[in-house]
């Protein structure tokens, strides 16, 4: 028992600055929500509509981004600093390059909302927010290789400090842009999204220096070579990648769908919605920053040949991830009647929040053990099993569920979301039984694969 706990103390010192990043990330998202709540309820229905558009295929392209993580782990547990470097510049390489399929989609929000049935008022506005993001997509998933690859290497706080100045940014845009402040037009969500667009271009400026500077400190160079370009260094990031991708896709594209279930509802039912998963977006970045503190801990275990402690670390994080978000079920169930008023003065949106709260809060603890276990998988460099739980749980069993329950069991929101939490629950113990049986304690390291491919 001592040694897990000592497991847990290692995971909480690489995922407290993860959590707190996480937090400040999804903040800059939470922030737009509360800005444009209070500006006006249209606006916020299409920038809600614009963001799951925007989500859903940005991150299908960071979970390939991802896919350098359990090789610099791996690396970077086995003393490879120049094969965990090489896999940074072909993540960088592999960012830019899906950064342009990525944005084509993103001109036909429009289309796509409205042929889900959405409105076509809503639709147009969420089209604007989008397209006013594009500046920032190249630069977001650069973000993304250049901080997954410092968490590969134990390097936790520089991704910190940038998340929690963008959103002073971030926030100040908002100001400016949506309410007309300064002399500026009032532009509403399309105001948010280019503020947007320019908080993640000084994001990823930003962190490129830190890395710079880390690596100046060690007495190393992030210069390129031809070997970043090597087809056989891309082939292995895609096989770690696409997994990830369709496990984020699957995932995400779940919950999305929900939001058109909720939009077809109504316009009530979509803002409550869009509160509640806001709420329920926000604790889940703990587990998420836990999640990412148990990957590293596990991958640079493996690494380092040592997967006795590794099992012992997944272990340690499914404990941690259970008990952070049983403090937020509380927190949900306790407050349902407030934390809707934070967003909108609309009182039938904010009653229909507060019923949708304890819901929300019966998922909570399967919603951190499976985000978890998936970040287990993701360290071990195994994360096909977490794309088909995620497959058999969400879209076998929620959406159906949730679908049934709220079109035709006459239940409308509750039963989305009680559907949605069937399917949490599925996924999470599919993954417990999975580390179980095929855990850390049988994982090969990657490191000798990625140093062959240099």
């Amino acid at each position: 028992m001592t040694t897990l706990k000592n497991e847990a103390r290692s995971i909480l010192g690489l995922a407290l600055p993860v959590i707190v990043a996480q937090v400040g990330l999804m903040m800059l998202g939470v922030v737009d929500n509360l800005m444009l709540g209070n500006f006006d309820l249209a606006e916020f229905n299409a920038s809600a509509l614009g963001r799951l558009w925007v989500v859903g295929t940005l991150y299908a392209g960071m979970g390939f981004v991802f896919g350098i993580d359990p090789l610099i782990s791996h690396a970077h547990g086995a003393g490879d600093s120049r094969g965990a470097r090489l896999a940074l510049e072909r993540g960088l390489v592999i960012a830019l390059a899906l950064s342009l399929p990525i944005g084509a989609a993103w001109f036909f929000t429009e289309e796509v909302l409205v042929a889900t049935g959405q409105s076509a008022e809503f639709a147009r506005i969420a089209e604007r927010y989008a397209l006013a993001q594009l500046p920032g997509l190249p630069a977001w998933l650069v973000f993304s290789a250049l901080r997954t690859y410092l968490q590969g290497r134990g390097v936790m706080k520089p991704a910190m400090v940038v998340a929690l100045a963008a959103n002073v940014l971030n926030a100040f845009g908002n100001w400016v842009l949506i309410y007309g402040e300064l002399g500026a037009p009032r532009l509403g969500a399309l105001g948010a999204g280019i503020a947007t667009g320019v908080t993640e271009i000084a994001m990823a400026v930003a962190l490129w220096v830190l890395v710079a500077r880390w690596h100046r400190g060690r007495g190393e160079r992030l210069t390129w070579s031809r070997e970043a370009f090597a087809l056989r260094g891309f082939v292995e990031i895609a096989k770690q990648g696409a997994p990830v991708a369709l496990m984020l896709g699957l995932e995400i594209w779940a919950f999305h769908v929900a939001n058109l279930f909720a939009g077809r509802i109504g316009a009530t039912e979509l803002a409550a919605h869009t509160i509640v998963i806001n709420l329920a977006s926000l604790s889940f970045m703990v587990p998420l920053g836990i999640s990412m503190g148990t990957a590293t801990r596990v991958g640079n275990l493996i690494g380092a040949a040592d997967n006795v402690g590794a099992q012992r670390a997944a272990w340690a994080g499914f404990a941690l991830g259970a008990l952070t978000m049983s403090f937020f079920a509380i927190t949900f169930f306790v407050g349902r009647d407030v934390l809707p008023a934070l967003y909108t003065a609309e009182l039938d949106v904010r009653a229909l929040g507060a019923a949708i709260l304890p819901i929300g809060a019966a998922f909570q603890v399967f919603d951190g053990l499976q985000v978890v276990g998936c970040g287990i998988l993701r360290g071990m460099g195994r994360p096909r099993p977490a794309a088909a739980f995620n497959l058999i749980g969400y879209w076998a069993f929620a959406l159906p569920i949730g679908w049934w329950l709220g079109f035709r069991g006459g239940h409308g929101l509750a039963g989305l979301w009680w559907g949605l939490s069937i399917g949490l629950a599925l996924v999470a113990l599919s993954c417990i039984a999975w580390v179980a049986r095929r855990g850390p304690l049988h994982a090969v390291s990657l490191a000798s694969r990625s140093s062959s491919s240099h």
